[in-house]
């Protein structure tokens, strides 16, 4: 264990933030936005004051494109083997639906694997959408269950769906059952709320299925290590847990994917539309876009995503070491081969105990560990930002406590 000393703590003014999203930001982005907040570029005005059709934003917006490509390793190019890089609004959330409405043609169809509360808040919104076009969604895998294999979907509870239902793993590949009209299956890469991951060993890929195309909903884990893009046809993400603020939401999306999605939706829900204006039809979050190449800049002088690779994981070790070490003190629901890097669940034996060690971290100067509302519990989100030394001071008050508590 770290020894307890100062120097794992931050200064006075900065707060180690564990808060699932919005999460922390890099403090040298921040200082750089501050330095620049008021006078951009030597222009005399904020970036946010900028027309989004002027040449100091665009000169912003597309740089953030071209780091992003960059650091992700995004194949530009034609057809099948080219990729469109789009900012949106609306967050994850809108592109449950979007998603839907632009990929889902009459008749067609499309499957789902949930593996935890955003798939089905996921699915859900892609039925609405699909009861309106003559198309139909249907669960191809849930793994709303603690036992071994996949549970039928009428196993979901309707309440909450999912309210007594527990994930606690991503499903094997051989367990997601497709349909022969299914235009593309949907899967959530990680599921923050309940702690569970795919591809979480080194170098590990996503589950294919053959020609149907993968959606990704990487919200919560886009860029936290090297993947290769092309095993997915569309990848989305609100930035604000990974890649900067709230209010931008990545889109990466197959060129083929792009021209054959729908056109009998309105304009703006195209990916058609943001495709062909590089994403500068209507005014994009200006000031989001900024931040967001400020952080793409800082995962770049860090060394990329390899170098993130490596100091996340360990950050999550720290954590989930001492988690091992006290198995009678805490316990984390989730399968080993699916544990979150990115958001630790874990319980202590008590309610009281969890709210008095959340009291402990508050006093240490640490927030955003109260577990979400639906679940309880404790839950440390290690984003990129989240300094080493935070993810240190956290394993130091785990092990004392749980020490005091033996």
């Amino acid at each position: 264990m770290p020894a307890t000393d100062a120097s794992l703590m931050p200064p006075p003014s900065r707060t180690m933030n564990f808060n699932a999203g919005p999460a922390a930001l890099p403090l040298a982005v921040l200082e750089a936005c501050r330095d620049e907040l008021v006078d951009f570029g030597n222009t005399g005005m904020s970036i946010m004051e900028h027309s989004h059709r002027g040449a100091a934003y665009e000169a912003v917006h597309h740089d953030a494109i071209a780091r992003l490509r960059s650091l992700m390793s995004i194949p530009d190019g034609t057809g099948t083997g080219g990729y469109d890089i789009l900012f949106m609004q609306g967050g994850a959330s809108q592109q449950f639906a979007q998603v839907a409405m632009n990929l889902l043609s009459p008749g067609a169809s499309a499957g789902y694997i949930v593996s935890g509360v955003w798939g089905e808040k996921a699915v859900s919104e892609a039925r609405a959408v699909a009861s309106q076009s003559g198309a139909t969604v249907h669960v191809a895998c849930t793994t709303a269950s603690s036992t071994p294999g996949a549970p039928s979907e009428a196993s979901l509870n309707p309440g909450r769906w999912g309210g007594d239902a527990k994930y606690v793993r991503v499903p094997d590949a051989e367990e997601v059952a497709l349909a022969p009209t299914d235009a593309y299956v949907h899967l959530t890469t990680n599921e923050t709320i309940d702690g569970v991951q795919y591809a979480t060993a080194p170098g590990a890929i996503f589950p294919s299925f053959g020609t149907v195309p993968v959606v990704g909903d990487m919200s919560s884990d886009i860029a936290w290590r090297p993947i290769d893009v092309r095993q997915f046809g569309l990848i989305y993400a609100g930035a604000q847990k990974n890649l900067g603020p709230s209010g931008v939401t990545v889109v990466i999306i197959r060129r083929d994917l792009v021209e054959a999605g729908r056109t009998d939706i309105p304009v703006i829900f195209q990916y058609r539309t943001a495709s062909r204006n590089t994403s500068l039809y209507n005014t994009p979050p200006t000031f989001s876009i900024y931040l967001m190449r400020q952080v793409l800049a800082w995962i770049g002088n860090l060394g990329g995503l390899e170098a993130v690779e490596a100091r996340n994981r360990a950050k999550a070790s720290a954590i989930y070491r001492v988690i091992d070490a006290f198995p009678e003190f805490y316990r984390c629901p989730v399968a080993v081969d699916s544990r979150s890097m990115m958001n630790i669940v874990f319980r202590l034996p008590t309610p009281a105990l969890e709210e008095a060690f959340v009291a402990s971290s508050e006093a240490h100067g640490m927030v955003g560990l109260r577990g979400h509302r639906s679940v309880g519990g404790i839950r440390a989100s290690l984003y990129n930002a989240v300094e080493p030394a935070w993810a240190d001071a956290l394993a130091q008050l785990m092990h004392d406590t749980a020490t005091r508590h033996a």
